[in-house]
């Protein structure tokens, strides 16, 4: 179960997807990530919760996103049938001081999650992009996922 849940918030310790981006997207790229801390409790009958930090960096060609680097935060709600619940955000800096952030969920059961903007400075003030993320690959302590969407 630490397996499952150490996967499921490096996949969504970022915000991103695998496979071929959707028609409708019009922003993709990869979020690198490294677990910096994870804490799991047992809450009994077969439920955990882990909390868990993450270090991020986006690689996103031709967006304003790319090279933006910062920290992810989030939970994981484990449930008896083994399924996770897993929410956070995360917050990144570009390289001229501007902030963005976003916040993720995916749901039990699913492969991908969503994640949609919720706040900036600069240029990221006012955006309200969206989309989907994927684990791409992980080793419990470092991961990649894929994210796609719609970038405005």
């Amino acid at each position: 179960m630490r397996t499952t849940l150490q996967a499921g918030y490096l996949i969504a310790t970022g915000l991103l997807v695998f496979g071929s981006a959707s028609a409708a997207d019009n922003c993709t790229g990869y979020d690198v990530l490294v677990t910096t801390a994870a804490e799991t409790r047992d809450l009994g009958n077969g439920m955990t919760l882990t909390v868990f930090q993450s270090e991020s960096v986006i690689v996103s060609d031709g967006t304003i996103y790319n090279m933006t680097t910062g920290e992810c935060f989030g939970t994981v709600l484990g449930t008896p049938d083994g399924k996770a619940h897993m929410n956070g955000h995360c917050a990144r800096r570009d390289k001229d001081g501007d902030t963005q952030s976003i916040e993720f969920v995916q749901l039990p059961g699913a492969d991908k999650g969503s994640w949609k903007a919720a706040g900036g400075s600069g240029k990221f003030a006012g955006k309200s992009d969206s989309g989907w993320f994927q684990n791409v690959r992980t080793d419990g302590k470092m991961g990649v996922t894929k994210w796609g969407g719609n970038c405005r």
